[in-house]
């Protein structure tokens, strides 16, 4: 993930007391001859031979039936507000329990959390504390957070792990946010359907060639059509983040045509984060995003019509704080990750009672 670095171990007291499998069955996969499967959970739909793992290296094939093997195994576990995921439209200035586990299913050559997104699962000192999905609510309560998301890596890497607490989350009155880079399948987000509450996506670039390049996708379009699915099929709140990477892209066309798309395909109050690359991984010599660049891509999604955009890793920046777009009272200040609500009522504009697209409340009863 680009935005959202992980925490190197945790800051919270694990639990020893309790059990978890080294292996669960796949839910989304199909056993096709010769013991070979198809595996569902992401767009990759990898066929993988028997004893083999698929392109994230957390599904295995053994004797023709799909194992994750990253079920409760974490790699980072911290409390963190949730603006720094960056969500600044749900439940302003909350506290989120975030976990990440290991593996990644994109190959980013600019992966800021390469550490645990581009490895195997490991064994030994580097491997954190296993946390079922009960005990990681619980945790969360503990710690007073008003939800709970799945983040650092990319959550499908430990879909059955997410779709189990996420059920729990919302049981326990949670909200529930997936970070992700949005190549999950229609068959996963609708089993997450009914007890999600947030899909915070990446929309990388906006061409072909710039998805080929950073993480080896050619078929990075079906991003769209499941972020398109999360909001208007199960009233999921999207927000939507582009890491914006010198000479890659930061032009003109890439920037107006994603801008362009969340207005006509999210609607105009969508917030979109445009943020700050900063050199890592295999692009170590590719200098950090000027923060004019950031303030020539908000000039574009606002004359693409989006009422929230938002300037990322550039602390104090003026873009931080949410704006209301018909009165232009401020409504939520921001420095950092200090956040104060001045000016919701609800949803709404305190001043002028103007809808903002805030999301107070978990989704409704789950099906």
């Amino acid at each position: 993930m680009h935005g959202e670095t992980c925490i190197k171990g945790p800051i919270c007291r694990f639990p020893r007391d309790v059990e978890t499998k080294d292996m669960i069955e796949a839910r989304l996969y199909e056993k096709l001859p010769g013991s070979i499967v198809r595996c569902h959970t992401c767009q990759w739909l990898c066929k993988i031979q028997p004893d083999k793992t698929g392109v994230c290296k957390m599904y295995k094939n053994e004797a023709g039936t799909l194992f994750n093997l990253n079920y409760a195994h974490t790699s980072s576990v911290a409390v963190d507000p949730v603006e720094k995921k960056p969500l600044n439209h749900l439940f302003p200035g909350s506290l989120c329990f975030s976990l990440g586990g290991w593996g990644c299913n994109f190959h980013c050559i600019h992966c800021q959390n390469w550490g645990i997104s581009c490895v195997n699962i490991p064994n030994g000192d580097r491997r954190q504390a296993e946390v079922p999905p009960q005990k990681a609510v619980e945790m969360a309560v503990h710690y007073g957070c008003q939800g709970i998301a799945w983040t650092y890596n990319e959550p499908t890497m430990w879909f059955e792990y997410t779709l189990d607490s996420a059920k729990l989350a919302h049981a326990a009155g949670l909200y529930s946010v997936y970070v992700t880079n949005g190549y999950a399948t229609e068959e996963a987000l609708d089993l997450l359907g009914p007890y999600l509450t947030a899909w915070r996506v990446d929309v990388k670039g906006f061409s072909d060639g710039f998805y080929s390049k950073l993480a080896r996708i050619s078929r990075w379009r079906g991003i769209l059509d499941v972020a398109k699915r999360a909001r208007h099929k199960w009233g999921m709140h999207v927000e939507v983040v582009t890491n914006v990477i010198p000479g890659m892209n930061d032009d003109d066309a890439q920037l107006s045509g994603l801008a362009g798309w969340i207005a006509s395909d999210l609607g105009e109050l969508t917030p979109w984060h445009v943020t700050r690359f900063h050199p890592d991984y295999n692009l170590p010599d590719v200098p950090a995003t000027p923060v004019a660049t950031i303030e020539r891509a908000i000039c574009i999604g606002k004359k693409a019509g989006l009422k929230f955009i938002y300037g990322g890793n550039i602390p104090g920046h003026s873009s931080e704080s949410t704006v209301c777009y018909n009165c232009r009272n401020l409504i939520v200040d921001r420095q950092g990750y200090k956040t104060e609500v001045i000016g919701l009522d609800g949803t709404h504009c305190r001043f002028c009672g103007a809808d903002l697209n805030f999301r107070i409340d978990i989704k409704g009863v789950a099906k």
